[in-house]
């Protein structure tokens, strides 16, 4: 099963280094990883996703939870969460592509943020399921690149990490 790890760090050098050696010590895989600084300067939040068994989850919790760089950790898919990915997507937009890949923009609440007399470059939110079917949708068009975050969540309400 998939899971999603938030994990609220110090802000210091070599501090994700540590993070990612644990998962390639025990060959655990990492599926996504986002790292930003939080509104304390001193700490960082990362978001990890990884496949397991609630066994191997609950491992890697309590071996990240070790570490001493590590604040506080919680897995956001035992209650309810939002969770978000950030896509940008260039495509070819000449003759009618051009208003076939707005109309699609507008279907899908998308933004186009640059514009030449040759390609859209657009930009999505949403979840992984909406991304991968704005990618489908423009089957018919010339994609030239496509750049996606990895996932981001939170905890829904007033349940906070921090």
């Amino acid at each position: 099963m998939r899971h999603i790890i938030s994990i609220l760090m110090e802000n210091e050098a070599g501090a994700l280094s540590r993070v990612a050696g644990l998962f390639s010590a025990r060959a655990y895989n990492i599926e996504s990883l986002t790292v930003a600084p939080t509104e304390d300067p001193s700490l960082s939040r990362m978001t990890l996703v990884t496949s397991g068994t609630d066994e191997i989850i609950e491992q890697i919790s309590k071996q990240l939870n070790k570490l001493v760089d590590v604040v506080k950790l919680i897995d956001l898919t035992e209650a309810p969460h939002i969770q978000r990915e950030l896509m940008l997507i260039k495509v070819q937009a000449t003759g009618d592509a051009r208003e076939e890949v707005k109309r699609l923009a507008d279907i899908f609440r998308c933004r186009i943020i640059d514009v030449t007399d040759t390609t859209y470059t657009i930009e999505i939110t949403g979840n992984g399921d909406k991304l991968d079917a704005f990618v489908q949708a423009l089957s018919s068009i010339t994609i030239y690149e496509v750049v996606r975050s990895g996932l981001l969540g939170i905890s829904r309400g007033d349940k906070a990490l921090g």
